[in-house]
């Protein structure tokens, strides 16, 4: 049994049990967005969700290399609160590249493969690329936290006025509604496998020296992100924002661009995982380069990832030693905490809520979709990874597309933030216009919609003509699946807008008790919650 950990930003625990994996990250159960600290209680979760003790732990994988005393002092603090004087024999560090890397390898069901990591920094890097061979990863190359790819996006979300680290995604959506019109190269360029920061400079002197570079308002950036955030988009300094949005984005696309070309070279599928793998749109030109089939971006890119990375490094070093891997394919993410119906009824009970049974879960929620209704849908284990993937979601309808303005005012979201669709598996061929292989089933990537899911989906394409899908298997949810079924016999449309269930600036649902509460503060017009149905009234 072999518990991984990441103590720091986004910090989680993953419990890899055999063929049994359970995975949390801490913001869900404290309700702490982006939580940085020890894990406490996602270790206690996951050894609850797998009914084991502490002293079942046989390897304890943390991410990341301590550096400072005080914080390897309160580490090992914690870890002696939990396992006891022996805590030391069990503990193994793996380097937050490494992890990140590995996190992305060792689920991709290859034998063989590139294996790439960007992000900001972590453990003096930026970026790390590995060949990997029968469980084997060798690194080839490196960046160093100075020239870092991921810093540079960040500098530039902090510019616009966002929190960098947090709201890189915004700049990525903001730039849709522009063109660049800056050339950035003299900032950032790649050299050979890496990459160098001309500015010499990193986080928020990196910001002050692009806004000299860019002569925008440093002082007043928080206010025009506000501004754009309600909607106001046509003012000369919200212009200025958006172009210089697009041109760090098409920057960032060409760098990611010229680098998958060079590692296209070694013939081998590429799995990617760190921070910057959260940019779906850059996650398609690697598409493009290497092939549908031939790239597997890690669901929980993030942070948030690395306890994984970490626990799943370890497992493939001794499945190794004992002449025992073999590549390992992730089906799924739904590793989090479940709750049972009983216990579910009983809160509802006690909470003197109004509710339901339902006997046809997908008729009920497809009916109140074409209803034009807002629903909170609560279902199973929850998801590990930033994307809600039928588990903890919201749903609408997306044929609608006044149903964005409601759910942004409804969640306190961006206005300029595009929502996505969970699709059918089967349709996706009709819906996107760019697929070359197998669809994508984390919304990691984005695609060119076709013109009939334009037309027919509004609601979910962004004003570039791209949408990030989540293609759904009846075998992998099958509840989840049959509700879009039951959508598409009553309209046609074989797609349904899913967002995340959670207020903006929240971490997402995990319990019934959060899904009740958002449920509430959303305003939305019905929650189910493991079958039961409650009513906004």
């Amino acid at each position: 049994m072999i518990l991984g950990i990441h103590d720091g930003h986004d910090a989680g625990a993953v419990l890899i049990d055999g063929e049994r994996i359970f995975a949390v990250n801490e913001e869900r159960l404290n309700r702490v967005k982006k939580y940085r600290g020890f894990p406490e209680m996602s270790i206690l979760k996951v050894l609850e969700m797998a009914g084991a003790s502490p002293e079942e732990v046989e390897v304890i994988a943390v991410a990341g290399i301590f550096r400072k005393q005080k914080r390897l002092l309160e580490l090992e603090e914690n870890l002696l609160k939990i396992f006891g004087p022996d805590f030391k024999r069990k503990v193994l560090f793996v380097e937050h590249h490494l992890a990140h890397s590995a996190s992305a390898y060792y689920t991709s069901g290859w034998r063989e493969a590139v294996a790439l990591s960007i992000d900001a920094a972590g453990d003096g890097l930026s970026s790390s690329i590995y060949i990997a061979r029968d469980g084997e990863m060798i690194r080839i190359a490196q960046s160093t936290y100075l020239d870092s790819l991921g810093d540079f996006y960040a500098s530039v979300t902090e510019l616009l006025g966002f929190k960098p680290m947090r709201h890189e995604g915004k700049v990525m959506s903001l730039a849709a509604y522009g063109k660049p019109t800056y050339d950035l190269s003299s900032i950032i360029e790649p050299n050979g496998l890496s990459f160098d920061n001309h500015l010499g400079v990193i986080g928020v002197e990196a910001t002050r020296k692009l806004a000299e570079l860019f002569d925008y308002p440093l002082r007043h950036a928080r206010d025009i992100a506000l501004q754009m955030k309600r909607g106001k988009l046509e003012g000369k300094l919200q212009k200025k924002a958006i172009e210089i949005a697009a041109s760090a984005q098409a920057h960032l696309e060409k760098l990611i661009e010229e680098l998958g070309l060079k590692l296209k070279e070694h013939g081998l599928p590429l799995a990617y995982a760190g921070g910057v793998a959260q940019n779906v749109k850059a996650n398609a030109v690697l598409r493009h380069i290497v092939g549908d089939d031939n790239l597997w971006v890690f669901p929980a890119m993030d942070d948030g990832g690395l306890a994984f990375g970490a626990a799943i490094f370890v497992k493939a070093q001794f499945e190794r030693l004992d002449g025992k891997w073999k590549p390992f394919k992730l089906e799924h993410v739904y590793l989090g905490p479940s709750y049972e119906k009983e216990e579910v009824e009983e809160f509802l009970k006690e909470e003197g809520v109004e509710f339901e049974e339902v006997g046809d879960v997908p008729g009920l929620v497809a009916d109140t979709l074409v209803e034009g209704k807002l629903v909170g849908f609560f279902q199973g284990a929850m998801e590990f990874g930033p994307r809600a993937l039928g588990n903890r979601s919201i749903l609408a309808d997306p044929r609608d597309e006044s149903v964005k303005e409601r759910l942004n005012v409804a969640l306190k979201r961006d206005v300029f933030q595009p929502f996505a669709p969970s699709m059918l598996w089967e349709r996706v061929d009709k819906y996107l216009e760019d697929l070359g292989g197998k669809p994508n089933e984390f919304m990691t990537m984005s695609y060119t919609a076709s013109e009939e899911f334009r037309t027919g989906a509004p609601a979910v394409v962004h004003v570039d003509g791209t949408t990030r899908p989540q293609a759904v298997k009846r075998e992998v949810n099958p509840t989840y699946y049959d509700v879009i079924k039951a959508f598409d016999r009553q309209t046609g449309l074989g797609a349904v807008l899913n967002t995340s269930f959670n207020m903006h600036g929240e971490p997402i649902v995990c319990s019934p008790a959060d899904a009740l509460r958002t449920f509430r503060n959303a305003g939305l017009d019905v929650l189910i919650v493991e079958g039961f149905a409650v009513w906004k009234g």
